[in-house]
Formats: structure tokens, sequence, C-alpha cells
């Protein structure tokens, strides 16, 4: 279900630097696990050890022309020459990981579907395999990849809903 750079600058109200019109498909965070290029859109998230700032000139590189950036000083030095990314959008916002929060959740808006949220401490994983397991049969059923039961990987996960789905299973 492709987004419009547009619409997402929008949903997470961000601050535009790049006119470029785009269709978003994949949203990342890591730059290793990267498909997709020209339907990406990077989430440079900042840590304590580290920022995803670091990795958008690679990224750019191999293709991806949509980032989500920190407005933090430090990072826009790393964007304002508008020359080294020529048809690149960068989507300024305070945070990239609320923002990525934000997007995942006006997108599970669209859908009308039941979702089974797992939690706890152990187990997880296996109880989402196993409900998997049994529901698949008879329903389009979308899960969490892995265990991505993070800040980062539950938005990720709701990101994978489509119009077929038919129950969710998120860890």
């Amino acid at each position: 279900m492709p987004y419009s750079i547009d619409l997402i600058a929008d949903i997470i109200k961000a601050k535009r630097i790049g006119s470029t019109n785009y269709s978003i498909e994949w949203l990342l965070t890591d730059s290793r696990s990267l498909c997709f290029p020209e339907e990406t859109l990077f989430f440079a998230l900042v840590t304590t050890r580290n920022s995803g700032a670091a990795y958008i000139e690679n990224l750019y590189n191999r293709g991806v022309r949509n980032f989500v950036v920190s407005s933090r000083e430090e990072v826009l030095n790393r964007i304002a020459n508008e020359h080294a990314f020529p048809k690149a959008n960068f989507l300024v916002v305070a945070s990239p990981l609320y923002a990525l929060q934000k997007l995942a959740e006006k997108h599970r808006e669209q859908f009308d579907i039941p979702v089974v949220g797992i939690t706890g401490s152990n187990g997880k994983t296996i109880v989402k395999e196993w409900i998997h397991h049994i529901v698949s049969p008879g329903k389009v059923v979308v899960r969490s990849p892995r265990s991505y039961n993070s800040q980062i990987g539950v938005p990720l996960s709701v990101w994978q809903l489509e119009e077929r789905s038919e129950v969710a299973i998120f860890e």
C-alpha cells in the first residue's frame, strides 16, 4: 500500500527539504537491510551511541532518495549541501523514532481487522508462531517478522498490513 512522500510528510508533521515526488512502500531503519531503494523511506534514528544520519550518504549512493532525519544541528549539517543529494527528500522532525511510530499508527487506522498483541517477558515469539500456525490456513495473517517486539520493531511490523490482511499478530 504505497504512500506518497507528501502524505507521509503531512502525517509526521515534517519540514520537507526537497521536492521530488516518490511513492513509498518500504520503511528502513537498518541500512544493512535495504532491498528496494527507490521505494524506501529511511528513518535516521538517533541513539546514545550512533545516529542513522551517518548512513545517509551510503544509502543515497545505493539508490535511496527519501530520509526522515532529526532536527538536531549535527544531522542538518550533514545534509546542508543540497547539491550533494540531488532529487532527495529529507523530512525533518524532532524525533525520527516518534515519526516512525506516528506513521505506523496512521497506517493501522486504515484497517478494520482483529489484532492480537502478545506481551510478556518470555515466550512471545513461539506463542506468536503457534497462533499464526493455527489461524493462517483460513485467514490472511500478518505477523511480526522474527522477534520485532520493540519501539522500532512494532511499527515496522504494523507497516506490513495490506489490503488483503484479515488478522494481525504482533509481539
